[in-house]
């Protein structure tokens, strides 16, 4: 299959299905609508741009904007940090893990599903980073794609920060044009069903993935029924250092529940995942076979997206005294020199 197949088709189609219901004057500008569809650093694993966005901004002039440069550089190292450091160390040990689960303690598969969670996040997210970050230095703003989805209070808050281009385009093009909410309680559970079993089968025609997208859409239906489904969209503790006691267990349940999904996600066969979750909880939980390095990378990741957690990206720090910009500049550059995790391929390409 074509490399990136499915993000240029996604935004193919929304613009196709956009001009179709005229929310969008179809361009008589053939090489301005293949820039669209081809822009070079969204093509491979997006974010799935729609036209009304990024199809404008090939029609304005641009001059060389410094500031939005830098700053695209930014994100840029903070997602090779990502990639290099964070996703791909805890590759290494996530593959063991999964490769031999019933040869393992039951806190080694903990912490493998744990890893995993933050190696398929480190791994798409820094994609995104790295791409939105080289379409700013051209003055092309992308979409957001990643909003710190691990800081979310509940389903339905992560997955507004979860993948957002791919998140949406399903509501827009999806559940909107089946009834969405506006609908009886039993199409709304039949939509939520589609679009999360959609989602699942865009991953790959594995059964893991569909369970992967039907333990979602379990989770999301309290919400979207009880109309709870945007009960948090401002920044957890706003204004404040640290999480209350309340935010803190919401933010602990919600990441264990979107780890256990991820079980699925990784997992060779659906009953290789429910046996990995089984023996989590059964198996013998000591000792601990875990290389250290990896979970200070994670944590020290985790700190500096929560103390940017209402920024667009983990390095947004033009604010920062120049000195101390450069010097982070630097660790985070050695970093990705001295702890690189190896050639691993980003997960998204297989999609």
């Amino acid at each position: 299959m074509p490399v990136g197949i499915s993000f240029y088709t996604f935004q193919t189609l929304s613009y196709t299905i956009d001009v179709y219901k005229r929310k969008l004057r179809p361009t008589r500008d053939f090489i301005a609508f293949a820039a669209f569809v081809s822009f070079f650093p969204l093509l491979v694993a997006g974010p799935i741009e729609r036209a009304n966005n990024l199809l404008p901004q090939f029609f304005v002039k641009r001059s060389f904007d410094y500031k939005k440069a830098v700053d695209g550089m930014r994100q840029i190292l903070w997602g090779f940090f990502k990639k290099t450091v964070i996703a791909d160390n805890c590759a290494t040990y996530v593959n063991m893990v999964f490769e031999n689960p019933l040869d393992q303690t039951g806190s080694t598969l903990l912490f493998g599903a744990i890893f995993f969670a933050f190696q398929i996040y480190g791994d798409f997210s820094d994609y995104s980073d790295i791409a939105i970050g080289t379409a700013r230095l051209f003055g092309i703003n992308a979409m957001r794609n990643f909003s710190f989805p691990y800081f979310s209070r509940d389903i339905a808050e992560f997955w507004r920060r979860w993948h957002i281009s791919l998140t949406t385009w399903f509501r827009d093009y999806v559940y909107i044009p089946l009834g969405g909410s506006r609908v009886s309680k039993a199409k709304i559970i039949r939509n939520t069903f589609i679009i999360f079993l959609v989602s699942g089968f865009w991953h790959g025609a594995n059964w893991t993935f569909i369970a992967w997208g039907a333990f979602h859409a379990v989770l999301f239906l309290p919400f979207i029924l009880l109309k709870q489904n945007r009960k948090y969209t401002d920044t957890v503790a706003e204004g404040k250092l640290l999480p209350n006691v309340k935010e803190f267990f919401q933010i602990g349940v919600t990441f264990l529940l979107v780890t256990m999904g991820w079980v699925f996600f990784r997992a060779n066969s659906i009953w290789e995942a429910f046996e990995y979750l089984r023996r989590i909880v059964s198996a013998n939980f000591l000792p601990l076979n875990i290389e250290y390095t990896k979970g200070c990378f994670v944590i020290i990741m985790i700190l500096v997206e929560w103390l940017q957690r209402k920024k667009q990206h983990g390095l947004e720090i033009a604010s920062m005294n120049e000195w101390l910009r450069r010097m982070i500049y630097m660790i985070l550059i050695f970093c990705i020199i001295l702890f690189n995790g190896g050639n691993e391929q980003f997960i998204y390409f297989q999609f």
